[in-house]
């Protein structure tokens, strides 16, 4: 199964540490937050990667090149300024992933998530990974019973930005910019999604503060 990392948000809430870095290339413990997620999938067995960009993503490619010094291949797709928003991005990469499903993790969160639990084939769409609602979050965003994720409903988790993707999921979607959500929405209505509540460390790298909230945890633990 090959893997997506989504890196091509601006950043805003980073801003000015965004300005002219693009957010997946911030440090915490001595490392970019993208790097963390491409040891972690390779550690996890997964070879074959594909990264999009838009913001300054010459810089992503210059820091990660081909990813041979971390023992993968990494795909490039690159996105006009301005990104094409989670579901446009995914669609216009869809034909540089083999299979019919694949893992896709946010470049914009940390976790200790061990991603060798995803690699296998999903039965429904999509199956995402949810964590307990942050401080930040705590209105959640979808609810999880009997191993379905449905839109509505209490009580609530957050969407970790870990799943598994099946191609189908875009089956019908044209080019251009548009949202990841509402064909998940759809597809819950279908009884097409399965989750897993995820209980271990994670994080949502959305603020100066939060970066280096998390910088300073793992570096006293290095």
């Amino acid at each position: 199964m090959m893997a997506m990392i989504l890196a091509a948000g601006r950043g805003e809430r980073m801003r000015p540490l965004t300005d002219h870095l693009p957010k997946p290339l911030l440090k915490v413990g001595g490392k970019a937050l993208i790097e963390h997620h491409i040891e972690s999938l390779a550690a996890a067995g997964f070879r074959d990667l594909v990264i999009n960009h838009a913001h300054l993503g010459a810089q992503i490619e210059a820091c990660l090149g081909s990813g041979e010094r971390y023992g993968v291949r990494i795909t490039w797709s690159r996105e006009p300024d301005g990104a094409l928003e989670t579901g446009g991005g995914i669609l216009q990469a869809l034909p540089l992933i083999e299979g019919n499903a694949f893992l896709l993790v946010n470049a914009d969160v940390w976790t200790d998530y061990p991603f060798a639990r995803l690699a296998k084939p999903v039965t429904g769409l999509a199956h995402l990974v949810l964590v307990d609602n942050p401080p930040e979050h705590l209105q959640g965003d979808f609810v999880l019973r009997d191993s379905r994720v449905l839109a509505e409903g209490t009580p609530r988790l957050t969407y970790s930005g870990i799943g598994v993707y099946h191609r189908d999921l875009f089956h019908g979607c044209q080019p251009g910019r548009f949202p990841l959500a509402p064909l998940l929405r759809s597809a819950m209505a279908q009884g097409r999604v399965s989750g897993e509540h995820y209980t271990g460390a994670w994080r949502d790298i959305g603020t100066p503060e939060r970066l280096t909230e998390l910088d300073r945890m793992l570096s006293a633990q290095s």
